[in-house]
C-alpha cells in the first residue's frame, strides 16, 4: 500500500489512530494537491467559506506550508486544490 492509498478516506486533522469519518458529520473530499483523497469535516460551517487554507508538511513549501482548496463548480462534496502557500514567518 502506497502513501496515497493509505491516506484516502482519512479525515484531515484527525488522530492517526482513529482517522476515519464519524457518523453524523458532513465531509468534503480534498481533490488534487498534497492532501488529495483526504476528507475535510465541513459540519460546522466550513462550507460557507469560498476557500479553505490547510496546514500541511507535504506540500511545495514543506513544514509550515499551507494548501489552498476551493469548492468545485456545482459540487458541494469536493474541494479542489488551487495551490500551495509558504508558511507565515
Amino acid at each position: 500500500m502506497d502513501e496515497t492509498e493509505f491516506m484516502r478516506g482519512r479525515v484531515y486533522g484527525a488522530d492517526h489512530e482513529d482517522a476515519g469519518p464519524r457518523p453524523g458529520r458532513r465531509y468534503a473530499e480534498l481533490v488534487g494537491g498534497p492532501l488529495d483523497g483526504l476528507l475535510l469535516d465541513v459540519t460546522d460551517g466550513v462550507g460557507e467559506a469560498r476557500e479553505v487554507v490547510l496546514a500541511t508538511e507535504i506540500g511545495r513549501y514543506g513544514a509550515g506550508g499551507r494548501a489552498v482548496y476551493a469548492w468545485g463548480a456545482g459540487d458541494a462534496r469536493r474541494l479542489e486544490w488551487r495551490g500551495d502557500l509558504p508558511g507565515v514567518a
